[in-house]
């Protein structure tokens, strides 16, 4: 049995606790109980989450062998940073368990504790920067969902804790297991690690139903040539009104969300699959290879054959 102990700090997110239904599932599609999850806190006795919400947890010293800790985020981490006793004790644990992992913010407790030292570590981009300004000896990778140095797992957001957890479960129990929970779940997919933490959908963020249903279209048949005539019958404008009123809402043109959308297809192509690069260029409706590493050179600053050397590395 694989035991899990969570560190509950006070004014922690409850979002981070749904991870545990990630094991719990496990659990299920395994047919017994490969992980055992338990609530423990510095002190012991009930913590305040954000929401108000008392949660009773077991006090940390006094826990039997814990193989898998994982500290929940908490809203802001640089007003609430974690306290001598908290810092002391992640020291002490990590050197018998197995790994240890900071959802979302919680990894601030972990840098805090000296654990993240030379280590890549990723956490929410709203404080990335913050993170890197107070400790310069961490990698700090804002444009991941998860990371894994080591013992050492820190996540981005709340809900990239679940692919977190997730990870953990694949790498314990085998993907088809890690699958079969997402598809339990109806998780929409079980993302990799270096997959980004923004999404250029969410990015564009258009205001109307009619220029969403667009914007899905065009993901769908991003290996179409698209043109706005094409999108604007989704929409059921003239191609005229469509690039006025899809200016409009997302700030940009037609051209340059679908380039962005095709970027965003092709880099996780490219992340997580072995496709030679001319079938990425295809299905993702570049001209050809040559056309996306133009692409690429201009949205991320490097060609596709040296981001797929670095997801590899």
């Amino acid at each position: 049995m694989h035991h899990i102990g969570y560190l509950l700090t006070e004014g922690f997110q409850v979002m981070g606790l749904a991870t545990q239904s990630v094991f719990e599932y496990a659990n299920k599609v395994v047919g017994h109980d490969f992980y055992r999850m338990h609530n423990y806190s510095v002190a012991g006795g009930e913590v305040m989450s954000s929401l108000g919400m008392r949660v009773d947890t077991t006090k940390a010293a006094a826990t039997a062998t814990i193989d898998t800790w994982v500290v929940c985020g908490v809203g802001n981490p640089l007003e609430s940073p974690a306290s001598q006793e908290e810092r002391a004790f992640l020291q002490r644990a990590a050197k018998k368990a197995r790994r240890i992992a900071g959802i979302c913010t919680g990894g601030f407790v972990l840098a805090e504790s000296g654990l993240l030292a030379r280590r890549r570590a990723t956490t929410h981009w709203a404080y990335a920067t913050a993170m890197r300004a107070r400790f310069p000896d961490i990698q700090v990778e804002d444009d991941r969902i998860y990371i894994v140095d080591g013992p050492l797992w820190t996540s981005a957001g709340m809900t990239a804790g679940l692919d977190l957890a997730l990870a953990m479960v694949g790498k314990d129990l085998g993907e088809e297991v890690a699958r079969s929970v997402a598809h339990k779940l109806v998780m929409h997919q079980h993302r990799a690690g270096g997959q980004s933490q923004h999404s250029e959908m969410l990015a564009l963020a258009p205001k109307t139903d009619r220029i969403q249903d667009a914007l899905n279209y065009a993901r769908r048949h991003l290996k179409r040539a698209l043109t706005v005539e094409e999108l604007a019958e989704q929409a059921n404008l003239s191609a005229r009104q469509f690039t006025r009123v899809f200016t409009a809402e997302t700030g940009q043109s037609p051209a340059k969300a679908i380039e962005g959308l095709r970027l965003e297809a092709a880099r996780l192509m490219i992340e997580q699959s072995r496709h030679p690069l001319e079938v990425v260029a295809r299905e993702t409706g570049f001209r050809d290879r040559r056309h996306m590493r133009e692409v690429f050179l201009r949205g991320f600053g490097v060609a596709p054959q040296s981001m797929r050397r670095e997801v590899r590395a």
